[in-house]
């Protein structure tokens, strides 16, 4: 069933687990997700790329996930991952999204709260939850994985009261894509910053991220993990090894379905959503 970002983030918040957010990419993304979710009765955030919205395949990509979406015996929520500008988050709620993400993270604090309260604001017309994010949270490839700027409490609070936002993804020592080195998180301050914000705490770059790590950050209050990179090298691995015999694409293809359930799988248990739907 497709509903709203804060009935997933209230049943993770209720239930001291978090949301396993999986960014989908075609068809066969989306149904080895749902495929896990369904498996592990588990509640689900698909969420695309704001690139693919800029583009041509949130088009076509929408209208898979909503369908998905509704057929499903859990809960999934379609949302928006790192809304470039107002025009991703506009084209994104009508394509029927039930959650957005805004990132102007790199803008100097001020520029980004006023510039988040402004999609809140857009999207509570809808009655569309958003996502914020303040501490910029890098590249692995680049080596920012190294990086020691984390999000302060006082940074926290001072962009949840003046934006308004549902969610809030902070840098704790987490970047996007696969590390050279594994990370190393910052625990402590997951928990000073949900012990003094009243919103759900967001992870981003979760691929990769050591098991005990994962699990640590949960108790300490994050509700919302993205998964990308990994989700891609399950259905591309498993892609390069099927064997051309197979013509048909629709068979190809069943075995990379198949390996993003698998994995996805894996991480819904690792973030204790399974049997939470």
């Amino acid at each position: 069933m497709l509903v709203s970002f804060k009935t997933v983030l209230d049943m993770a918040e209720k239930g001291n687990f978090a949301i396993p957010a999986f960014n989908v990419y075609n068809m066969e993304t989306v149904m080895g997700v749902i495929r896990a979710a369904e498996r592990q009765n588990a509640p689900v955030i698909l969420q695309n790329y704001s690139r693919l919205v800029t583009n041509e395949e949130g088009y076509f990509l929408a209208p898979i996930i909503i369908a998905a979406a509704e057929k499903a015996s859990v809960p999934v929520c379609y949302h928006l991952d790192h809304g470039a500008s107002e025009v991703e988050v506009m084209r994104t709620l009508r394509y029927g999204a039930t959650g957005i993400m805004i990132d102007k993270s790199a803008l100097p604090m001020e520029e980004n709260i006023a510039g988040t309260k402004n999609v809140v604001e857009l999207c509570k017309a809808v009655g569309v939850e958003v996502e914020g994010e303040i501490g910029h949270v890098g590249s692995a490839a680049n080596g920012d994985e190294q990086t020691t700027e984390y999000t302060t409490v006082e940074e926290a609070k001072a962009f949840v009261e003046g934006t308004g936002v549902t969610a809030l993804a902070i840098a704790v020592g987490t970047a996007h894509g696969r590390y050279k080195k594994a990370p190393k998180l910052a625990i402590e301050r997951i928990a000073e910053i949900h012990k003094n914000v009243d919103v759900a705490l967001v992870l981003h770059g979760g691929s990769g991220v050591p098991d005990e790590e994962i699990k640590a950050s949960i108790n300490a209050g994050i509700r919302k993990i993205n998964f990308g990179t990994d989700l891609c090298y399950a259905f591309l691995d498993q892609v390069f090894a099927t064997g051309r015999d197979k013509v048909g694409i629709d068979l190809f293809m069943k075995d990379a379905v198949e390996a993003v359930a698998s994995f996805a799988e894996e991480k819904i248990k690792l973030l204790g959503a399974d049997n939470k739907a």
